[in-house]
């Protein structure tokens, strides 16, 4: 090795020691690359800048430079000039550049001007073209070959191509070892046939993964697997933002909202259900707490601190379900309600994806009660009940805010599986409904909701029987009916929001009222039909209504024999005449309006008319007009009283007329019928009652004469609420002064008469004062009884229909009788039902104000006289100048004898039946203008005295003649001061 120090490289950034010459010419000597390998070749103007000195300088240099130990190339004797191949200075700038990379640094720095020629150098060297196309670089390395041959040798130009290749760092120039290893490596890589190399950006190159072969092609590597998840994940990120923004929270669905009406007595307590389902929403307050949370810890024991969703509970029922420990959902109360509410039951991925995404958005916007609340009323616990208060009635009897602990817990049970878990249906599966009854209690007491103290004494509650019909059979489907018309026709509720369901209606309907009105018709009516072997039988139906007179509350109402075998309302329909159970509002009207007769006479319960059968009214303007009276029998002169009592048409159609129609129709509508009844129209028959207004009509109307003639605001409904807060305004109460007090009464005193004495004498087995009218509709279609004590009114009527055909049939030989009228089956059934139903209340009498002249009651009827002669007047004859209590220059005198010329005298020297019919007197006085106890004498010589003495009436006459005649007579407490 020479100690001749070496020449600095033209090119190198600073001096330093020289390599030992055996490293030095390892590092020039590596193994030769491929040809593969390409190599940038400078550019011309990077050659011109790569020294400073001239060319020729440069060539001396190299060629003083001596040759490295255990080098045994020939070289060229000292002093010989060599000959430069083609583009030598480029060949020997890039030797300049591979040997600035190699030698080490020097510690004494060049001068400034070889420094940043140096530098200039090595960048020129790093960025060098990376690559020319595969013919120039194949033509390259020809050209380059035959160039660097000398001596008979190649010339390591392929050595020195690949190291340039290698990129210097930029701080300093690599150290010896390491120029070494990357010369090793680059060597490597170019010496393997069997990969590949790819190019770097530094221009070098880059290992190609070995391929996998068999078994393991088909398994992904880590970077797949790592890829796989993160794309995965930022795709559920992605869809879950899209899904949220797409999916709204959808309108309830038709079924959730749809509730039943609930229809209840006074007393509270239940009379019906409508709708097809079985639901009353109430407020989580009506709920007891107790029944909250026997829910929760059925269902969802974290749902006031848990999320919308939970996943991991989603993921652990899809894996009991899979693995067959039972199908579970997973989904927490607020999912169960969204799909309960807004979406259908349909097990489906969408509706699943739909569920999450909703019970997402309505945990931000509904409270936890509020979803709690909603949950409760939408749950399905069989029986055809849905919602905890339904369920509570169904299985307890009970409402939800009166559920404990023990029976709280078996309803909450039954939303796991309520047609399992109902013992009373399946009581082989009871030990299964036991035991998640005890798993229920067991979660209340793990949450603190339950003493365990009192857990440990609960036994399991049975339910009760279900009911087979809790709809419309029996009365309910009449009531429902009834009620629900009454709240649209006065706009309280309209049809549309009775449909949706959701009311509960308490009515004034009185529950021991009810049954006893159900037990009078089936003991006076039903019982005594023989479908089978009368066919009369077949056609009776029957309708009933009783109202309270001081508030016009309906207390009991009957409809039929049973809402779903004869679906017309029997209380309600309109179709039937009411026949003469109309005469007394005739009466009130003529008393209300201070009517008087053809002749002027005011009418009163005294004043006659003539009831001859067929008679033609008087004074009516139209067509002519003559009745016939019942069975066609004519009474002659008689008394409006007598004429009530045996409802005689003939009298009242000619009252009628008196009155006038007009004014006859405008009473019936302040007491209480409708105005557009059915024929309620202003002529002579609207007396006999061709108006086909309703029994429950009826009964209003006679509750109005019951109160005094005060019309109240008839009502069936005590209160309404809406989901079981909203309370609905009734309307208010009005009282209106239908006819005064005195028309009224004086109308009640002829019908108490009716009871007493008349066509109503049955009623008289109510036990206590009662007034009424009996009425027979044509051809008998319809028998009435509408009577009243000062407490209550009631409305009776059967009725004759076909049941394939609906058409009015007569009722001639129902209940094997020629006939059904008033005086029977609905008088009898009025008197059971109002003793029962008045039981356990003092009976009294009636507080009646009359009209004046009806203190007294006039003789029932008297003799016919030619017909068509003159008027009427107050209990006088027809075509006689005669004074009620005597005579002034007439043929007769009341109280005497009949035929006579005489007052009270005699023919032939003897008497006829001195004694007196029908005279009543009151009070030893009398009225209508005679004078008290005296007579005036007749034209003859003798006398007739007259003495009145407390209801005792005698009279002795005395005539020229000996005959002498004594009559007494005891009065019944009414009437005028004479005999007849």
């Amino acid at each position: 090795m020479s100690d001749e120090p070496q020449p600095q490289q033209p090119n190198q950034g600073g001096g330093g020691p020289t390599e030992p010459p055996a490293a030095a010419e390892e590092k020039k000597n590596p193994p030769q690359p491929v040809a593969e390998a390409k190599e940038p070749e400078p550019s011309a103007a990077a050659g011109e800048k790569k020294t400073t000195e001239p060319p020729a300088a440069a060539e001396e240099a190299r060629t003083e430079q001596r040759p490295a130990a255990g080098d045994t190339r020939p070289r060229p004797p000292a002093g010989e000039k060599k000959i430069a191949p083609p583009r030598a200075a480029a060949e020997d700038t890039h030797t300049q550049q591979l040997t600035a990379i190699k030698a080490p640094k020097t510690p004494k720095a060049p001068p400034a001007a070889a420094a940043e020629d140096t530098h200039t150098q090595q960048l020129t060297a790093v960025t060098a073209p990376k690559a020319r196309p595969p013919a120039a670089a194949e033509n390259r390395q020809d050209r380059q070959d035959a160039r660097y041959t000398r001596g008979g040798q190649d010339t390591p130009d392929t050595q020195t191509r690949q190291l340039a290749a290698i990129r210097a760092p930029k701080a300093q120039a690599p150290s010896t070892a390491t120029a070494a290893k990357a010369v090793t490596a680059a060597t490597a890589a170019t010496a393997e046939p069997s990969v590949t190399g790819l190019e770097t950006k530094g221009g070098g190159k880059k290992m190609k993964r070995t391929k996998r072969t068999g078994w393991r092609r088909i398994l992904p590597t880590w970077r797949m697997l790592l890829g796989t998840f993160f794309v995965g994940t930022l795709l559920l990120i992605g869809l879950f933002f899209v899904g949220y923004s797409m999916v709204k929270i959808p309108a309830a669905n038709a079924f959730a909202t749809k509730q039943s009406n609930v229809y209840l007595y006074a007393d509270g307590s239940q009379l019906a259900r409508d709708g097809e389902v079985n639901r009353e929403n109430v407020t989580l307050a009506q709920v007891s707490m107790d029944a909250q949370h026997a829910v929760l810890a059925a269902e969802d024991r974290d749902f006031y601190t848990e999320s919308a969703v939970d996943p991991k509970a989603m993921l652990r029922a899809a894996w009991n379900t899979a693995t067959g420990k039972g199908t579970q959902s997973g989904s927490t109360i607020t999912q169960q309600y969204v799909k309960n509410y807004y979406l259908a039951q349909e097990q489906t991925v969408t509706r699943k994806v739909k569920e999450v995404f909703v019970a997402i958005k309505l945990d931000r916007s509904d409270s936890k009660d509020q979803i709690l609340e909603g949950y409760l009323n939408t749950s399905y616990f069989g029986r055809n009940a849905y919602g905890i208060q339904a369920a509570a009635q169904a299985y307890y009897g009970k409402d939800a805010k009166d559920l404990d602990p023990a029976r709280a817990a078996y309803l909450a049970a039954l939303v796991n599986a309520p047609s399992e878990y109902d013992v009373v249906a399946h009581p082989e599966n009871k030990a299964a409904a036991v035991a998640r009854w005890n798993y229920v209690l067991d979660g209340m007491v793990k949450k603190g909701w339950l003493d365990a103290s009192k857990r440990q004494g609960m036994t399991f509650p049975m339910p009760k029987e279900q009911t087979v019909s809790t709809g419309m059979s029996g009365q309910r489907g009449y009531i429902v009916n009834a009620v629900n018309d009454y709240l649209i026709k006065n706009k309280i509720v309209d049809s549309d929001s009775l449909e949706a369901g959701g009311y509960r209606i308490t009515t004034t309907l009185e529950k021991d009222k009810q049954n006893a009105f159900v037990k009078a018709v089936n003991d006076k009516l039903i019982s005594k039909l023989d479908k089978k072997s009368n066919k009369a039988d077949n056609y009776v139906r029957a309708g009933g209504a009783s109202v309270d007179p001081k508030t016009g509350r309906l207390v009991a109402m009957y409809g039929g024999i049973d809402y779903v075998k004869q679906y017309t309302n029997g209380a309600t329909r309109g179709d039937f005449q009411v026949g003469s159970t109309f005469k007394p509002f005739v009466f009130a009207s003529a008393v209300d309006n201070g009517s008087t007769t053809q002749s002027g006479q005011t009418i009163t319960p005294n004043t006659y008319y003539d009831g001859t059968n067929g008679r033609s009214v008087q004074g009516w303007p139209g067509s002519s007009y003559a009745p016939d009276n019942e069975d066609q029998k004519s009474y002659g002169q008689i008394t409006v009283r007598k004429a009530t009592d045996l409802s005689v048409n003939s009298v009242y159609a000619q009252m009628a007329v008196d009155v006038g129609p007009t004014k006859v129709k405008q009473t019936a509508v302040g007491l209480g019928i409708p105005s557009d009844t059915k024929d309620l129209q202003p002529y002579p028959s609207i007396a006999l009652g061709t108006a086909t207004a309703s029994v429950l009509d009826m009964a209003e109307a006679y509750a109005t004469l019951a109160n005094h003639g005060k019309h109240g605001t008839y009502t069936m409904i005590d209160k309404i609420t809406k989901d079981g807060t909203q309370e609905i305004k009734l309307p208010e109460s009005k009282t209106t002064q239908a006819v005064s007090r005195q028309a009224a009464d004086t109308t009640t005193s002829i019908l108490q008469s009716v009871v007493d004495n008349g066509t109503a004498t049955a009623a008289q087995g109510a036990g206590r004062p009662a007034a009424g009218k009996t009425g027979t509709a044509e051809e008998d279609t319809a028998a009435w009884f509408a009577g009243y004590t000062p407490d209550l009114a009631t409305v009776v009527s059967v009725m004759g229909q076909d049941p394939v055909t609906a058409a009015h049939k007569s009722l001639y030989g129902a209940l094997g009788l020629a006939r059904i009228n008033g005086g029977g089956a609905p008088t009898e059934i009025w008197a059971q039902y109002t003793k029962a139903a008045l039981k356990g209340t003092a009976p009294f009498a009636f507080d009646l104000d009359l009209q004046a002249g009806a203190e007294t009651q006039a003789p029932a009827t008297q003799p016919a006289t030619q017909p068509g002669t003159g008027g009427q007047d107050n209990g006088g004859t027809t075509g006689g100048d005669q004074n009620n209590g005597g005579t002034t220059g007439g043929d007769q005198n009341n109280g005497g004898t009949t035929g006579g010329d005489n007052n009270g005298g005699t023919t032939d020297g003897s008497t006829t039946d001195g004694s007196t019919t029908s005279g009543t007197t009151t009070s030893g006085t009398t009225t209508s203008g005679t004078s008290s106890g005296t007579t005036t004498s007749g034209t003859d010589s003798g006398t007739s005295t007259g003495t009145t003495t407390d209801g005792t009436s005698t009279g002795t006459t005395t005539g020229t003649d000996t005959g002498t005649t004594t009559g007494t007579t005891a009065g019944d407490g009414g009437g005028f001061g004479f005999v007849q």
